[in-house]
């Protein structure tokens, strides 16, 4: 059974466009005990991926992705020089883990949170829950669709 995730990244960290270019990558660096449950214990190859532009201009939904590979170790906590270090994570007990996700393609048109908020039929997604903060989100086939719809659908 196929379930459906948003994940947000920030574009100047790691874009739609940075995905598109490298086919696939390793989603590393979460920190949140939630999203990392959800990584770990519910993301499953094959999964949807809504892939959201967070801290820009506007901010919203720009393309779509795929789960291809199911949580691992996060090895970015146990770089000491790294952004992500977590002194906590060793080799033998990783705390941290990531995903590995692959470019399907962009929106054609980018779903704005503005946008997704007024339409009546995402009431209930994670995302415009205010003080929603979360990097990865679970999103219901329903709205996965909806927003896909309001993108116009998937350009590769």
């Amino acid at each position: 059974m196929t379930h459906y995730w948003l994940l947000k990244s920030e574009p100047n960290a790691y874009s739609i466009d940075d995905l598109k270019r490298d086919g696939s990558t390793s989603w590393d660096g979460v920190r949140n005990y939630l999203a990392r449950n959800y990584m770990r214990d519910q993301m499953k190859i094959g999964d949807m991926v809504l892939f959201y532009h967070s801290n820009t201009e506007p901010i919203g939904v720009v393309g779509v992705a795929k789960v291809t590979k199911e949580a691992h170790p996060d090895i970015t906590a146990l770089d000491m020089a790294g952004h992500h270090h977590d002194p906590k994570s060793t080799p033998e007990n990783p705390i941290w883990c990531m995903v590995d996700i692959s470019y399907t393609g962009h929106l054609v048109r980018p779903v704005t949170l503005d946008d997704m908020k007024e339409d009546p039929q995402l009431a209930g997604m994670v995302v415009i829950q205010k003080g929603s903060r979360l990097s990865v989100q679970p999103v219901s086939e329903a709205h996965f669709k909806r927003v896909c719809e309001l993108g116009k659908g998937i350009e590769q």
